[in-house]
C-alpha cells in the first residue's frame, strides 16, 4: 500500500471510532423510543457517520481523521468539494466502491491512493497537506 493509502485507512478508522462512540451514546436514548433492531444495527450508525463526515467535509474539507493524518479532500479543481460531491462520495463508498476497486485495482494503484473509486465517481481527490 502506498503512503497516502495507509494514511487514508488510518483516518477512516479514527473517524469510525469517533462515530462509534457517538452512536453508542445515541443508542442509549434511542433504545427506549425505538424497538426495531434494524434501525439500531443499520440506520443509526450510518446516519451518524454520514452526518459527521458531511458536516466536517463541508466546513473545512477534512474530517477529524484526515486532519490527524495530514490529509485534505479537494475536488478536481482544487477547491472544497460541493455538498453534492460529498454525498455522492459517501454513498458510492458505502455501496459499490469495493467492487469497483477489486475489479480494476491496478488503475487505482497507479494514482498512489489519491483517487479511489468513490473519489473518481464524485470528482474528488485526497491530497497530503
Amino acid at each position: 500500500m502506498e503512503s497516502i493509502t495507509k494514511k487514508r485507512t488510518k483516518a477512516y478508522l479514527i473517524d469510525l471510532a469517533i462515530s462509534t462512540a457517538l452512536t453508542a451514546g445515541f443508542e442509549y436514548f434511542l433504545r427506549k423510543k425505538v424497538k426495531n433492531e434494524a434501525v439500531h444495527a443499520l440506520v443509526t450508525p450510518t446516519v451518524i457517520m454520514w452526518s459527521l463526515e458531511y458536516a466536517q467535509l463541508l466546513k473545512c474539507g477534512q474530517t477529524a481523521g484526515y486532519k490527524k493524518m495530514g490529509l485534505t479532500l479537494k475536488n478536481t479543481q482544487g477547491l472544497t468539494p460541493s455538498p453534492g460531491q460529498i454525498v455522492k462520495r459517501m454513498a458510492y463508498r458505502d455501496t459499490l466502491s469495493s467492487l469497483d476497486y477489486l475489479k480494476n485495482r491496478k488503475k487505482f494503484d497507479e494514482q498512489e491512493g489519491a483517487v479511489l473509486p468513490h473519489d473518481r465517481f464524485a470528482g474528488t481527490v485526497v491530497k497530503e497537506i
